[in-house]
């Protein structure tokens, strides 16, 4: 949280709590939080509202198990609404969706991130069967030969190929490289890091 101080009063006793997606940017759900419900999110680093329809303080996910694990928060401007970053386990609408506005609100890049955390399970767990797991298990040369197998491919693609299969090919480049960052112990997201750095410059 912030260091400025949620101005509780303006709500009459409640704000509003917008839940993002911490990897992929989604929106997922809008609650409401008095005092007691940020200190318990803090505390249990699960997402705690108040149910304005039981009257009480609600953990998201206590009978289903759809859980938010809480990553930061922080207030807006006026510091009467609070922005919650957190990690979904599960859908977060009772509906079964991803998000309580449906399952086609994520950010079409947001979806990078969560392909990268899947390679990194991938990388710890090494599933029996998997084409990521083989690529782990094959070494970093066979990795980086994917690497620029794939570079060569899309290059190509761009010169004599039709938009689909350019961005098939730049689809199976990405993939690759996300696999090789990671078996170096890279994320994604530290190239994204890099590129933001360049471009604040």
């Amino acid at each position: 949280m912030s260091e400025s101080v949620p101005d509780f009063a303006k709500g009459g006793g409640l704000l509003p709590a917008i839940v993002q997606h911490a990897r992929t940017g989604e929106v997922l759900m809008l609650g409401y939080m008095d005092e007691a419900a940020l200190a318990k999110t803090r505390e249990l680093g699960q997402v705690t509202f108040f149910s304005r329809s039981k009257q009480r303080l609600w953990t998201k996910g206590e009978t289903s198990g759809d859980t938010l694990a809480l990553v930061d928060a922080r207030l807006d401007c006026d510091a009467d609404t609070i922005l919650v970053r957190a990690l979904p386990a599960g859908p977060t609408c009772h509906t079964g969706t991803t998000s309580c506005f449906g399952d086609d609100v994520a950010p079409a890049l947001g979806f990078l991130a969560e392909l990268d955390a899947l390679v990194a399970s991938r990388h710890a767990q090494r599933p029996e069967g998997s084409y990521t797991t083989r690529l782990f298990e094959g070494g970093i040369r066979r990795m980086a030969q994917k690497v620029g197998e794939e570079g060569v491919e899309t290059a190509l693609a761009a010169i004599a190929e039709d938009d689909d299969a350019l961005i098939g090919e730049a689809a199976d480049l990405v993939f690759h490289l996300m696999v090789v960052l990671r078996a170096r112990g890279i994320g994604f997201d530290a190239v994204a890091a890099k590129l933001a750095s360049r471009h604040a410059r």
